[in-house]
């Protein structure tokens, strides 16, 4: 896998970096897309629901991996 890649996002008010390895990115794009949202928006959505002990990085992780065993 290639090295992280940040990205910055405004969630609830506040402004927040997120690294992730490209392919988690990639993923994520998908499904934002396939659901007709920016990823911006996807992020926040996934950021509003997670658990709270849960890290934002560790929940995008899991949604993209989750995610892909919906598709194969």
């Amino acid at each position: 896998m290639s090295g992280l890649v940040k990205r910055s996002f405004s969630l609830a008010g506040h402004r927040t970096s997120v690294a992730l390895e490209p392919e988690f990115w990639d993923a994520l794009a998908a499904m934002a897309a396939a659901d007709g949202q920016t990823l911006s928006a996807f992020v926040a959505t996934t950021d509003a629901a997670r658990d709270p002990d849960r890290p934002l990085a560790s929940a995008l992780r899991v949604l993209a991996l989750l995610g892909a065993k919906k598709i194969a």
